[in-house]
């Protein structure tokens, strides 16, 4: 089990965040704000092994930059056959712009680290991205992206702000820091979920990726946002090559309620 833990915690972050992938008009105001924060209980293979947390943090500079850091850290419970394990992710979000402009991410899983940061150019057609494993020199990496990318937060946090409907599906280009593809998500049916906070009238979404891997998916994640005006992620489904990983929402606090800037309009919406 211990060999099968060790990236989960990364594909937990991955599969919170892919809770959607389609950035469109902005409602009147924003589904979320700084001072949000969501914490899930994380089972691998049917057992509860971690949690996560998912935290709108408070207006910041980056890259000369207004942004509001999506904050997304994983970490494992003190359970036999699981590494110490605490990842995190952090994505950069332009909030007058409704856009991506980089991310941090840090690895450290049995006491081993990586790190890799993204940062978008001025137009969004290209990316730098430096990578670092623990003691080792960075490498740089260039890479082009097709217009309006984004990466898996910034797909999700813009899902939220959209009129979901069902039956629609929505695609939009997602960059990982790796590798780039086209994600897909529809809209399945509204339905009312139990969860530890109540129960909740929900959208189940179900989201088409192209991870590879241990990241690789067995069949579509599957998810469940609520149907109010925040959007919220309440479930979330994967089957990944290393296991099946369920999250569900435990404690929620809203952040502050915010009008979007206008967004760009998703593609191949049906």
């Amino acid at each position: 089990m211990r060999e099968q833990c060790k990236g989960v915690f990364t594909g937990l972050l991955f599969s919170l965040l892919l809770s959607g992938a389609a950035l469109a008009q902005g409602e009147a105001r924003s589904a979320f704000g700084p001072g949000e924060q969501a914490r899930y209980r994380v089972q691998f293979l049917g057992v509860t092994a971690g949690s996560a947390q998912v935290t709108v943090g408070a207006p910041m500079k980056q890259w000369g930059k207004d942004v509001w850091p999506i904050v997304a850290v994983a970490k494992s419970e003190a359970v036999a056959g699981v590494w110490p394990i605490k990842d995190k992710f952090v994505s950069y979000w332009e909030h007058g712009a409704q856009r991506v402009l980089g991310s941090d991410m840090l690895e450290d899983e049995n006491h081993q680290r990586r790190r890799m940061r993204v940062k978008q150019s001025e137009d969004g057609r290209s990316a730098v991205v430096v990578k670092q494993k623990g003691g080792e020199t960075p490498r740089e990496y260039n890479h082009e992206l097709a217009e309006g990318t984004l990466d898996v937060a910034g797909a999700t946090f813009a899902l939220r702000n959209r009129a979901l409907e069902v039956g629609k599906e929505y695609t939009y280009p997602v960059f990982t820091g790796t590798k780039s593809f086209t994600m897909k998500a529809k809209v399945e049916a509204k339905e009312t979920l139990k969860t530890e906070l109540g129960k909740q009238e929900v959208y189940r979404l179900r989201v088409y990726t192209e991870f590879s891997g241990n990241l690789a998916s067995k069949r579509d994640l599957v998810a469940w946002l609520t149907a109010d005006a925040r959007h919220l992620p309440v479930r979330i489904e994967a089957e990944l090559a290393l296991g099946s990983i369920v999250a569900e929402l435990t404690e929620y606090e809203q952040g502050k309620v915010l009008a979007p800037a206008p967004a760009a309009t998703a593609r191949n919406e049906t």
